[in-house]
């Protein structure tokens, strides 16, 4: 026996019915909204996250030298990746750019509720649009494919901050502050003691006592008192934020946002609006997904200056928050129908089997030679709504056994007339 390798799932077929439904959910919401597939490689050059957040960065990776003497690495996230396709096409591509994909991804990190060091998500973005809608579009994907899933307004709030707020706040205070430090100190604001979030501040190069006061700015979320505090730039920020939020009401997402300058995401590319969705009881500890604007990172992987904006769905936290709400699709099999066989039977079972999955159909049959009450059983176990029974005895007077799985009740139909005209013929029709 193996055993399965730390922070890796298995999915059995019922499992994988539930998240099938929740991926092709989620997957619609964004076709909807003129967003595009694409497909991306599982392998990248380690360096391209090495430029993008330093050497550290390797150490959670899954990087290693392939056997053509290449440092490479199983791909962690998808936005480098995107703004390298970007760059690649950037004169060839319409703006605005629109894109989606559901796919795998790797982290070597420790292992907790709603992290696995391999994961699914569903990544959609817009590049070439700095406008406020292009957020709030985002938003309104993002609360569409929630809804859409069974979700209700009361299930889940979207926090939205704006990092050059928070930049701008903090290069309003004196002393040498290392804004980047400082707004990891933020992103940790709920996972630590006050007391360790304060000295974060301080170490960042805030005193204590500006540490405090920041603190109680961001917290109380007043974004006039805000704006006053911080200067012309910090106005901006705010009436950027506040454009965001109106376009999001016109859009169909407002009422599930609110301002949240202590949410601020950890990774140095955010530049404008970013957001989290959480689990509006707090059942759910960890932030269900994020997202937000990143203006610089296409012009820093070589590209022309082009805006950009995206959200990404982890399928781990979305099914946390999904089990909570009792929305999680049941995990169970669902076959249409199951065509019994009893004795030499197959061609004609055959057929009524090709007809039925030309009809779109779910449909299996007999493919190891049972017995009639194995085949039940087996018709049973798969959730068969109808089984439709090809007997010897049956033929022989032009007919077949309908039978519904539910009630147990059956009938007999000529052979001929099954399937017939109708797609999905059931007892119900013969009875």
């Amino acid at each position: 026996m193996y055993d399965r390798l730390k922070g890796f799932r298995d999915f059995y077929p019922e499992e994988m019915s539930a998240r099938r439904q929740v991926f092709d959910t989620v997957e619609d919401a964004a076709a909807r909204y003129g967003f595009r597939e694409i497909g991306t490689p599982t392998l990248e050059r380690t360096q391209m996250y090495v430029d993008k957040s330093g050497e550290e960065i390797v150490e959670e990776l899954y990087a290693f030298e392939d056997k053509g003497g290449r440092e490479v690495s199983m791909t962690p996230e998808l936005t480098p990746t995107v703004a390298r396709m970007v760059v690649a096409k950037q004169q060839e591509l319409s703006k605005p750019i629109k894109w989606y994909s559901t796919r795998p991804f790797w982290r070597f990190e420790q292992v907790q509720q709603g992290r696995f060091r391999e994961f699914y998500q569903t990544n959609v973005d817009i590049f070439g649009s700095e406008a406020p809608e292009a957020d709030a579009e985002v938003l309104a994907f993002a609360a569409d494919a929630l809804t859409s899933l069974g979700l209700e307004a009361d299930d889940f709030e979207f926090r939205v901050s704006h990092r050059d707020i928070l930049g701008g706040l903090l290069d309003a205070f004196e002393g040498d502050v290392d804004t980047r430090d400082a707004i990891r100190a933020v992103d940790k604001r709920a996972k630590v003691e006050e007391e360790e979030y304060l000295g974060l501040l301080s170490d960042a190069g805030l005193s204590y006592g500006d540490a405090q006061q920041f603190d109680d700015l961001i917290a109380t979320g007043d974004l006039d008192a805000i704006a006053e505090f911080g200067g012309d730039d910090v106005e901006s920020a705010v009436e950027n934020l506040r454009a965001v939020l109106s376009a999001a009401d016109d859009f169909g997402a407002g009422e599930y946002c609110e301002v949240s300058l202590t949410t601020a995401r950890g990774l140095d590319y955010y530049t404008g609006v970013v957001f989290e969705c959480f689990d509006s009881t707090g059942d759910v500890s960890r932030a269900a997904f994020g997202g937000g604007r990143y203006d610089d990172l296409i012009e820093s992987f070589g590209g022309q200056s082009t805006p950009a904006v995206g959200v990404a769905l982890g399928d781990a936290t979305l099914q946390l928050l999904c089990q909570r709400a009792g929305v999680w699709p049941e995990e169970a099999l669902s076959t249409d129908y199951y065509v019994l066989q009893i004795g030499d039977t197959r061609e004609v079972a055959a057929d009524i089997v090709r007809e039925l999955r030309a009809a779109g159909n779910v449909v299996e049959t007999d493919v190891s030679g049972r017995s009639f009450g194995a085949q039940m059983g087996y018709a049973d176990s798969i959730n068969a709504e109808t089984v439709v029974i090809v007997g010897e005895q049956d033929l022989e007077n032009g007919e077949v056994t309908i039978k519904e799985m539910s009630s147990g009740d059956q009938t007999t139909v000529p052979v001929d007339d099954f399937p017939g005209d109708d797609d999905a013929p059931t007892y119900e029709d013969y009875k």
